[in-house]
């Protein structure tokens, strides 16, 4: 089973960005997106300039009717607020239920998580406050993740989880091309990396770091000074798997050279 996980930055933006292309040829099973910015609701104002659609197009027409989606189950979790946040999943197999947050009300206005449940694990879709620049939602963050880790833990003890997204943190010095000066600043600061490794801690594995902790690969880079063309980027996007599934995973994947988002795509592939 191949899974993809891809901040797109903007779902109708990367539309014109050559999305359709990674999106046909990689074939996931299961591909997750965060921070789709876009209310599903939204009529697709834009969407006919696209050529994206192989049917007629007309202005009731929504992303979930885009061709490249025919053979996908489609489920968005989008924020109260318009064009922030929100996370989608396109599954090729119809879940067993889907449960959209994680049932506390002020966690789950912005979007940030979408479960689906199959015969023999959870699928679950992540994309994690960002702190800010002057840290000014740190605490709300913290609270934001203890209660996460919280439902992760209550979900494990049914079936096993495979989660994925952008977790906004980099874990450790190897995750980004500068940790002396980053240290402190958001995604780097010692209040988030502990959060992370607490997450490590109930029982799941980095699926990237475990088949490869000597690499140094990154999958966000600022858009400022060419940074992503000089390769000075931060591994802030992550697939996590129970403890017990790490035996099945195949190979864990950074698609760095595929662009159209500040963040590039990540993968598994694992036999479930």
């Amino acid at each position: 089973m191949k899974v993809i996980s891809w901040n797109v930055n903007g779902i109708r933006a990367i539309l014109s960005k050559g999305f359709d292309n990674f999106f046909k040829n990689i074939d996931a099973d299961i591909f997750c997106v965060q921070e789709t910015k876009m209310q599903i609701e939204q009529n697709k104002e834009n969407i006919e300039q696209l050529s994206l659609f192989e049917k007629e197009k007309s202005k009731d027409t929504n992303i979930k009717d885009l061709e490249i989606f025919k053979n996908y189950n489609c489920y968005f979790n989008s924020a109260e607020k318009k064009g922030y946040s929100g996370t989608a999943i396109f599954t090729k197999q119809e879940p067993i239920s889907v449960i959209y947050g994680i049932g506390i009300k002020k966690h789950d206005t912005e979007g940030r998580i979408i479960t689906l449940e199959f015969d023999k694990y959870y699928m679950i879709t992540i994309y994690v406050p960002n702190s800010k620049r002057t840290l000014e939602r740190l605490d709300y963050r913290m609270e934001w993740e203890d209660a996460v880790r919280d439902y992760l833990k209550d979900l494990s003890k049914k079936k096993p989880i495979i989660l994925c997204g952008d977790l906004n943190v980099a874990h450790k010095e190897i995750d980004l091309y500068n940790p002396n000066e980053a240290i402190g600043h958001v995604g780097y600061t010692p209040e988030e990396r502990q959060k992370f490794k607490q997450l490590l801690d109930i029982g799941f594995i980095d699926t990237y770091r475990y088949k490869y902790p000597n690499d140094r690969k990154y999958t966000w880079w600022s858009y400022m000074s060419g940074e992503r063309e000089k390769d000075l980027g931060w591994r802030l996007d992550y697939f996590l798997i129970s403890d017990n599934l790490k035996n099945n995973l195949k190979d864990a994947m950074i698609y760095k050279n595929i662009l159209g988002s500040d963040h590039c795509p990540i993968g598994i592939e694992i036999n479930i």
